[in-house]
């Protein structure tokens, strides 16, 4: 598909009326005509700058001789929508923008495509969108926002989630709460810890679909600004080159993304995302290939909530190249990926140096021998859940206790906030999967809640949901089979004894044999009144270890 289908020959002089019928010239017409895919809004803090990066990257196309046209995706703050109805309407978008894009591009015969995204499901849907379409295409994100700063120490917004459980756990008082309040996100962009849509856009780096700093610059820096300019210029080389998604987003590129995400110690989202967009390449990316790269990819950041670094940090340490460039030292990428700037990967990271090794551990000094997440298997999940292992205290990597069981999250917060949660408990939320959610609702009011009143070093939750990349704790997500696809989640009882042992990658309900197969016999899972799109998406989105894809 190209400008050809609707610019050349007498058949076309209808669609050329419509061209001129927006102001283009024939000699606009007669270049490659791109399309800008802009995630542009105002309700979104992340997004609110887009404008301004789409202008830049249509200089960069016109100055490289290219047409450039915008048209838009649309976008959920994760955190505007958290903790109440509208957080079932975030993952389910991803399709809604992979869907939209995919129709626009193809109607409108682009001869290639510059994607402008920046918070959580903008970016895998548009490279969702990206591998189907698959014309060429370079991504150009917004860029993070800057970390806020409370007494001295930088602070991000789950710093503000719990802060709200340190609040009603009687631990500050209203002026304090007041001061996260107005400090902790002082800027435009994506939230500046290594949450959701930063862990997706440094990725676009690592995949190849990213230009150098496209996950790390900063929102509000001119740096920005010049990048998408470059993004612009970069899809014209592409296009003359006619290197697509598909030549990039290859087996051995998404295998180098996965590496990457286990060194950055990325969101456990990236574990939905990866595979979702892994099948639109015709690639199967299953779980348990995480742990195998997991087992030999050593984590070397540990940005917030992991750690009190942040994305202008990673920025300043070399960013995501230099990363890649630690972790080429011991083999661990494929180095001759081709990537956007039509380069190999090893041209593209060569003298891309680490500097701050207190940011980025040197390879021989990590934070750990083994990678950010962990899938865990055992009789409670058979298909698997996730954990961000590099979030999780040391003393939380192995833990039993007894299980406080919940039907939706907002029964588990009120029992939290009730302090009805103890030491040793091990909260469990369930129907709140791709299915029961529907939409697989993020946990962060709950998590934030625990570590906020202090619980965080004795307390671990499960869920068939998942979690926000700001999520910290033993927070275990992603439960398949989901209770309401009939998983052994959905006949926990109170008081069972779970054992989580992240290290073995384990979990595991402790109740005799022959009481669950009588439990699962008698098992009828519960059932929610759905209607328009949730009710759609329920009927066909498959479990969440094999990335909520739509069946």
């Amino acid at each position: 598909m190209s400008k050809e289908n609707v610019v050349k020959g007498v058949k076309n002089a209808p669609h050329r009326s419509l061209f001129h019928a927006l102001g283009l010239t024939e000699e606009e017409q007669s270049r490659p005509l791109i399309g800008i895919v802009s995630s542009y809004n105002e309700i979104v803090p992340g997004h609110m700058n887009l404008d301004k990066i789409v202008d830049a990257v249509k200089l960069g196309v016109a100055m490289s001789g290219g047409t450039p046209i915008v048209f838009p995706a649309i976008a959920v703050c994760d955190g505007i929508a958290m903790g109440h109805k509208g957080m079932k309407y975030s993952l389910v978008t991803r399709d809604l923008i992979a869907d939209s894009t995919e129709a626009m591009a193809l109607a409108h015969g682009f001869d290639g495509l510059v994607m402008v995204p920046n918070c959580d499901k903008n970016v895998p849907g548009l490279l969702m969108a990206a591998a189907r379409v698959n014309i060429p295409t370079v991504f150009v994100s917004g860029g993070p926002m800057l970390a806020g700063r409370v007494e001295g120490k930088k602070t991000s917004l789950s710093s503000m989630f719990e802060a709200v459980g340190a609040y009603n756990a009687g631990k500050i008082d209203d002026e304090k709460l007041k001061e996260f309040e107005c400090k902790t996100c002082p800027t435009c962009g994506s939230c500046s810890g290594m949450y959701t849509a930063n862990s997706m856009n440094c990725l676009t780096e690592a995949l190849g679909m990213g230009l150098k700093g496209n996950g790390t610059i900063p929102a509000v820096y001119s740096a920005r600004i010049e990048l998408a300019k470059r993004a612009g210029m970069a899809v014209m080389d592409l296009v003359k080159n006619n290197i697509c998604p598909r030549d990039i987003m290859t087996k051995e590129a998404l295998l180098n993304a996965l590496t990457v995400d286990m060194a950055l110690g990325c969101s456990t989202n990236s574990m939905l995302h990866l595979p979702a967009i892994a099948h639109e390449c015709g690639v199967e990316l299953n779980l348990d290939i995480a742990n195998e790269i997991s087992a030999k990819t050593p984590n070397l950041c540990h940005l917030a909530p992991a750690g009190r670094t942040y994305m202008e940090d990673l920025n300043e340490a070399g960013g995501v190249y230099a990363v890649m460039n630690e972790l080429n030292k011991k083999g661990l990428l494929n180095t001759e990926c081709i990537t956007v700037t039509g380069k190999t990967v090893a041209e593209n990271i060569e003298g891309c140096v680490n500097l701050d090794p207190e940011v980025i551990r040197p390879i021989d000094n990590p934070y750990s021998e083994t990678g950010g997440i962990a899938v865990l298997k055992g009789n409670l999940a058979k298909d698997g859940s996730v954990v961000k292992r590099s979030a999780v205290l040391p003393e939380m990597l192995v833990h039993e206790g007894p299980a406080k069981v919940f039907d939706c999250e907002e029964d588990a917060q009120s029992a939290i906030n009730a302090g009805r949660i103890v030491t040793g408990d091990v909260v469990v939320i369930r129907y709140e999967g791709p299915k029961g959610g529907p939409g697989m609702r993020e946990m962060l009011n709950p998590t934030s809640a625990i570590m906020g009143m202090g619980l965080g070093n004795s307390v671990a939750l499960i869920t068939d949901g998942r979690f926000s990349g700001a999520t910290r704790g033993a927070c275990i997500g992603h439960v398949t089979p989901e209770a309401a696809s009939g998983g052994l989640i959905g006949v926990v009882e109170d008081g069972d004894i779970i054992s989580i042992n992240i290290p073995k990658n384990t979990i595991e309900l402790k109740v005799d044999e022959d009481v669950l197969k009588e439990r699962m016999k008698n098992f009828v899972p519960k059932t929610k009144e759905l209607s328009g799109y949730l009710k759609r998406y329920a009927s066909l989105v498959s479990g969440g270890t094999s990335g909520a894809i739509l069946n």
